[in-house]
Order: C-alpha cells, then structure tokens, then sequence
C-alpha cells in the first residue's frame, strides 16, 4: 500500500512594498529614541529647592546585615537611624538597590551619604549627591514617602 501526501503549502510571500514599509517604521523608531535619548527629550526634572527651603535634612547612611536586614545610620553622629528587618520594607530595599547601581556604575562606594530631606512645601526627597540622583518620594505613593519620612528626627 502506498501513502501519499499532499504538496507542501508555498511559502506565502510578502509584498515589497510592506517589507520596506516595516523596515522604515522601525528605523523610524530607532531614529526617534535615538534623538530622545541624546537630547533629553520627553525627561522630567525635579528641581531640587534652594537649601534655605530645607525644614528637616539628614545624611544616612545604609549598610546590610549578615541576616539580610539593613541599618540605617545617621551619617554625622553615627547613631542609628533604623533598621529595616530581613524580608520587610522593600520600597526602601529598593531605592538603595538603584541608588547603590547608580553609584557602582560611576565608581562611588558605600561611604558616601545620601541625604533625606523635608521642604517647607512638605516634599520629601531622598538625594545621592555622589551621583546627583534625586528621588522625590511623593511620587511612590504615601505608605513609601512614610517608610522613608520616620528616618527623619522626630518633631521635623
């Protein structure tokens, strides 16, 4: 008994006209985040205010635990500032991770402080002035904007 199998479909081909059409949409693309990129274009920047505008500001720093917990340390008196347990807080977990990816891109270490700081106007920025990051932490919600705002000294 013999089997036998239909033809192998065609390859379906595409007209030349759409493949340069694609081709020209997506050098397009590249074109246009190539110029966003190297011209700044659609950023936001968040002016930092004056420093007279400062309410309350401390310099912390932020060291691991061999448990996985973070102390927090006031970076002129040595005192500690807070700890974050292992396994809790990861808004602050994860702002230091990106600040601490900032700092290992430009060859900053751990030493340097970064600065929490209450405005007059009530914002609450967490600044790494080895870098120039500026986080402005209105913009991750009340519950994070908190977690960061009880490193600050009571009664600021």
């Amino acid at each position: 008994m013999m089997i036998e199998f239909e033809e192998e479909p065609q390859a379906m081909r595409v007209p030349r006209p759409m493949l340069l059409a694609a081709a020209a949409l997506i050098a397009l693309a590249v074109a246009l985040a190539l110029t966003a990129r190297v011209s700044d274009a659609g950023a936001t920047r968040i002016a930092a205010p004056a420093a007279a505008q400062t309410r309350a500001a401390r310099d912390l720093r932020f060291a691991d635990r061999a448990d996985g917990g973070i102390v927090v340390t006031d970076a002129a008196t040595g005192a500690v500032a807070g700890v974050v347990e292992p396994g809790s807080n990861t808004f602050v977990r994860g702002a230091m991770r990106g600040l601490a990816f900032e700092r290992r891109k430009r060859g900053v270490g751990p030493e340097a402080p970064v600065r929490l700081a209450r405005w007059r106007d009530g914002r609450l920025t967490l600044e790494d002035p080895a870098t120039g990051v500026v986080l402005d932490l209105a913009a991750y919600g009340p519950d994070n904007r908190e977690a960061f705002a009880r490193l600050l000294p009571a009664g600021s």
